[in-house]
């Protein structure tokens, strides 16, 4: 398996650049169970995703804490078969695939009620792909039941759905779409724009 995320932290202010690289030291405490890649356009971070996930909100976080609007984009991966299998990648998060997908909604909802609060608020849009055999849409159909029913679900919107609440759910509720809906071991991709203080909240 790999699992892993290409993201890109976008600060509207003049002072972009100390925003960023302060933001990415919050990775510095996860950094012994990820691999991280900087460039010019992208940080990408390869990890399980009961890591990839935490470090990513911290990341987010540590970005809105600064009260300028920021708006993180990630795209995340599992399981394409294009990569090679990493070892720092095995995870026991992925569900079971012949649990019922209600099972997996209420596991899911479960999971996210226990998220901790970060104290910053986060907008979130995500889509869900589910790539490979099977009935993808069952897949997805499921995992937009988990959102509707997450306590972070705000509207659906075309080719995505919209998340609002404190980061922590937020994340928290990316992380149980991305590990619980789609084949352990096929591929499954989410994208996702996390946004945090808006002037043109709405």
């Amino acid at each position: 398996m790999f699992t892993g995320a290409q993201i890109s932290l976008y600060p509207m202010t003049s002072e972009f650049v100390p925003v960023i690289l302060d933001a990415l030291k919050a990775l510095d405490p996860w950094k012994d169970r990820l691999r991280i890649e900087t460039d010019d356009i992208s940080t990408l971070v390869v990890g399980p995703p009961e890591v990839l996930f935490p470090a990513l909100r911290d990341l987010f976080v540590r970005a809105a804490a600064t009260r300028a609007h920021v708006v993180l984009h990630a795209t995340l991966s599992r399981g394409c078969p294009g990569e090679p299998d990493d070892p720092m990648c095995v995870t026991g998060a992925l569900a079971n695939p012949d649990e019922p997908v209600a099972q997996r909604v209420q596991d899911a909802r479960a999971a996210v009620t226990g998220a901790a609060p970060t104290g910053e608020e986060a907008a979130a849009q995500m889509s869900l792909y589910v790539m490979g055999q099977g009935d993808h849409m069952a897949e997805i159909y499921g995992c937009i039941d988990f959102i509707k029913a997450s306590g972070v679900f705000e509207k659906s919107k075309n080719f995505c759905t919209k998340l609002r609440g404190d980061a922590g759910p937020v994340f928290a509720t990316v992380a149980e779409a991305f590990c619980r809906f789609g084949p352990p071991e096929g591929h499954v991709t989410v994208d996702l724009t996390v946004s945090a203080n808006s002037p043109s909240k709405v």
